[in-house]
């Protein structure tokens, strides 16, 4: 593994020589995501590897380039998971290309973001190559060790625009003992008073998701909670096979809802308080999250109004809004920063890449 480090490290330092742009890229399951991509390709699949992994401890130690299906095949093994459910994205009919490092830069997650948090919040420590060729370490292995945490978490849903993660840390949990998906027939306004009258008690809350007029809830937890929650929710139960293709399905984007969006229309995501009424928007939503996380796909072929409408109506509630896949990305992915922001963003980046090398432009169009 010396060599391949050796070798990125060189070219590292000849692209800051040259102030030639890198791609750094692990399986390309998220190419979609964040402006177009630029750059020379820097594959990191070859530096792969679980390098720790202590199940008592509830830590996973693993290089960037390790197959994000791998690391869930070791923790399976040991009933443990990544909780915060990171998508794969694969294609339809094809293996899952994504990796571990791929997965934190992107800092996506999935359906359980709402009852356990997002990926960054699992980050322990990481590795980081930067635009020297320099390898730092961030965190560590432990909850307790704040030294550089910050940083760490940071790395995550950076898209690789600080550097080249070499190493991760990641906390880990027990898988659930035991798991109900109810169904209820509910309008979207009514749906978000139950999640957000729900999300106030002590009930296993594990994810939800609202579409066209069914709303899904999943429990997760002991198995006396999960039934005491069934019991007290009602609702319909729905069968374990189908209950688990579901929240897969959102997982991975592979739900009827998603179909326009593979094919090629403009899918935003908003994220806005859990309270906020329904959002006026002409096409079709879909809600996760307990109301956080609402998925837009605008009527087909409306254009130009796209980005400012769903801006204006997101900043409105107390959100903001993503263009996450196809879609006009002159108009930016990410909401536009305050001065302040890109300030702050600026000295970051010329802090771990002075050149200007990493995944240029990936995040917001001049950085």
């Amino acid at each position: 593994m010396q060599a391949i480090l050796d070798a990125f490290r060189d070219t590292v330092r000849q692209a800051t020589d040259t102030r030639t742009a890198l791609r750094l890229r692990g399986g390309g399951s998220k190419d979609f995501y964040g402006q177009a991509p630029e750059g020379q390709v820097l594959d990191t699949r070859a530096y792969a590897g679980i390098l720790d992994y202590d199940p008592a401890e509830l830590v996973i130690t693993a290089r960037c380039g390790t197959p994000l299906a791998e690391i869930e095949a070791a923790l399976a093994e040991k009933r443990q998971t990544l909780a915060f459910e990171p998508p794969h994205f694969a294609l339809p009919g094809q293996a899952s290309t994504a990796t571990l490092g791929g997965a934190v830069a992107a800092g996506l997650s999935g359906p359980r973001r709402q009852s356990v948090g997002a990926l960054r919040d699992f980050v322990l420590g990481a590795q980081l190559m930067d635009g020297r060729g320099e390898v730092m370490n961030f965190g560590g292995q432990v909850m307790k060790n704040v030294a550089g945490y910050d940083v760490s978490r940071l790395l995550a849903g950076s898209l690789g625009t600080l550097g080249l993660i070499l190493e991760v840390s990641l906390k880990v949990l027990p898988a659930p003992f035991d798991d109900a998906t109810l169904r209820f027939d509910l309008a979207q306004a009514e749906a978000l008073q139950r999640l957000n009258q729900w999300g106030g008690q002590p009930l296993p809350l594990a994810a939800s998701a609202w579409h066209a007029g069914v709303l899904n809830v999943r429990l997760a937890g002991a198995s006396a909670a999960v039934r005491a929650a069934c019991a007290k929710l009602g609702g319909t139960r729905v069968e374990s096979a189908e209950a688990a293709a579901l929240w897969q399905s959102l997982r991975e984007q592979t739900h009827p809802f998603f179909a326009p969006a593979q094919a090629g229309r403009a899918l935003w995501r908003l994220a806005v308080p859990t309270i906020a009424a329904p959002l006026e928007l002409p096409g079709t939503q879909l809600i996760e999250w307990g109301g956080g996380q609402r998925w837009w796909l605008p009527e087909d072929g409306a254009h130009g109004t796209d980005a400012q409408t769903v801006r204006g109506v997101a900043q409105a509630v107390g959100g903001h809004a993503t263009l996450f896949r196809n879609g006009d990305k002159s108009v930016g992915v990410f909401t536009p920063l305050s001065s302040p922001l890109v300030a702050i963003h600026r000295r970051l980046k010329e802090t771990f890449d002075p050149a200007g090398i990493f995944n240029t432009q990936r995040m917001y169009p001049g950085l």
